[in-house]
């Protein structure tokens, strides 16, 4: 599979590492309960079709990047830089 980094161009994804949903942007703080910590850390989806997951570059620009992609096709439908996202989430470190 080949992950289109808006930074480098079209990439062989072993260059990257996945680091789960986009739903890690967004991770259990201060003010949540426990469970909600507990749900975070070892609940996972198994979705089958579309989903949003963060990527890092680490062979490549070193940029944080969430990849559109369908599970069952494959098919790799955009990707944008975390960092330019405008939504209130936290970049990941």
């Amino acid at each position: 599979m080949k992950l289109p980094c808006p930074l480098c161009g079209s990439r062989d994804r072993r260059e990257f590492y996945y680091m789960g949903t986009e739903d890690y942007l967004t991770r259990a703080g201060e003010g949540d309960s426990l469970d909600d910590l507990d749900n975070q850390l070892f609940l996972r989806d198994n979705p089958a079709g579309l989903t949003r997951d963060l990527w890092y570059h680490e062979q490549g620009c070193g940029a944080w990047m969430v990849v559109t992609r369908n599970t069952v096709s494959h098919a790799v439908l955009a990707a944008e830089l975390v960092a330019g996202r405008n939504k209130g989430a936290k970049d990941a470190h």
